[in-house]
């Protein structure tokens, strides 16, 4: 790994310094050590599997030790598990003593405020419901601790700011963090009880079969990002100018749609139609969509047929829902004078009056072949100018608010050294033809 910084070297040092600290007190530690060999040998199994079968990290086992075993002895188990595991790419030395502490610490932690909050004797005694209490400060502390050092590690390693780097971790990861907590204290529960280990272990296969479903969601939903990568690739090809385009009209989009209040799902769908909403330039001429300066007319209506050929290509992607009317339609004015059907209003979808904000206000903000970039408070200006006749205001308004509070960093996306003599600035109303 050495194009780690020293810095992040450094970071990983003291972690697996404070690691050991945590392991310090073992030879003073009364501990059914059989439990802690057992509970490392199911944890290395476990997360063999887990990673080459499912994806991520298998916390209940881990959590459960937390729950069962003093601290100390509990930030033994993920050790194995950790120092075997398999590394695909960078220094394996240092990503498994990463691995190993930063698992050490949140179980450590997760261990004393289980322990603190007298968890122990309510597992010991099922006490129920007082048990849940202090396992669920645990699993709040384990994930705490997770989200501070990869937080910490992504701001060294990325130079990436300790706000952007922690920002929605912790909330991100405390739903399935909680999953595996419950899963960990109902293992901790039956271990206690009459019927012992074996049943504890029971609660792995049902814990099992979950994952396995919440994998296979993660598999396609990573062939559905790869196929709209390879469409957009092949759109990023075709028109070099345009370059990245596609995505930055996919984050505005996006943008527009939460600021309008629609739940995630529906915000990635429109993220997609953004990305995808010039896959219809596949249908167009090359040397069209490269030309230097002005379209002709014949050219113009040539180019206006890409939303339709957009459309062909994604109807038979039924994953992308509304995006698909998106593509089709977000060259429509609200006045009734865009295309390909020349929409009225409301009769335009919601989808593709988001996506025609967002593709205007980037190709307005982009350098081009044709024209220059515009500020991005110009841009805003002539998006509102516009508001009514050719885009819907509400969009608009959304738009300048998500700016207002995130800001925009616009991207020159054309071969400036092929067109060093630009055309000015085009009206808003043509700014996204070709982009």
């Amino acid at each position: 790994m050495e194009a780690t910084p020293a810095r992040a070297r450094a970071f990983v040092v003291c972690a697996v310094l404070g690691a050991l600290l945590c392991l310090l007190p073992l030879p003073a530690v009364h501990a059914p050590w059989w439990a802690v060999v057992l509970l490392a040998a199911l944890y290395a199994g476990c997360e063999q599997i887990a990673r080459r079968r499912f994806a991520g990290t298998f916390y209940p086992v881990l959590l459960a030790a937390a729950f069962l075993l003093p601290p100390p002895a509990a930030a033994l188990v993920p050790l194995p598990g950790a120092l075997f595991s398999h590394v695909e790419q960078g220094s394996p030395r240092l990503r498994r003593s990463w691995r190993a502490a930063q698992l050490a610490l949140a179980v450590w932690t997760a261990g004393r405020v289980h322990w603190a909050l007298g968890g122990r004797n309510a597992v010991v005694a099922s006490d129920f419901p007082y048990a849940l209490l202090p396992a669920l400060a645990a699993v709040l502390a384990f994930c705490l601790v997770l989200t501070v050092l990869d937080g910490g590690i992504l701001a060294l390693a990325e130079q990436v700011p300790l706000r952007r780097a922690w920002q929605g971790l912790f909330l991100r990861s405390l739903a399935p963090i909680g999953v595996h907590g419950l899963a960990g204290l109902m293992m901790a529960v039956l271990w206690r009880s009459p019927y012992g280990p074996v049943a504890a272990l029971l609660v792995l296969l049902p814990m099992g079969v979950s994952w396995w479903v919440f994998a296979q969601y993660h598999r396609e939903h990573a062939a559905h990002q790869a196929t709209i990568r390879a469409l957009v690739q092949a759109v990023d090809i075709k028109d070099g100018y345009t370059r990245g385009h596609s995505e930055r009209v996919g984050q505005a989009s996006m943008m527009i749609a939460r600021e309008l209040g629609m739940d995630d799902s529906r915000v990635e769908v429109l993220r997609f139609a953004g990305i995808l909403h010039d896959v219809g330039k596949l249908g167009v001429p090359t040397r069209l969509l490269r030309k230097d300066g002005p379209l002709t007319p014949e050219e113009r209506r040539v180019i206006e047929l890409h939303p339709e050929y957009g459309h062909e290509i994604v109807r038979g992607i039924s994953f992308l829902g509304e995006a698909r009317a998106a593509v089709l339609h977000h060259h429509e004015r609200l006045d009734g004078s865009g295309y390909p059907y020349g929409l009225l209003g409301s009769q335009i979808p919601e989808s593709a009056r988001v996506v025609a904000v967002a593709d205007a206000f980037d190709a307005m903000t982009s350098t081009r072949s044709y024209r220059r970039a515009r500020p991005v408070s110009a841009a805003l200006e002539e998006l509102s100018r516009c508001a009514g006749s050719q885009f819907d205001p509400l969009m608009v308004r959304a738009l300048v608010r998500a700016l207002g509070r995130c800001g925009w960093h616009p991207s020159v996306t054309a071969d400036e050294v092929r067109s060093p003599t630009l055309l000015p600035p085009s009206p808003a109303v043509s700014s996204g033809l070709r982009g």
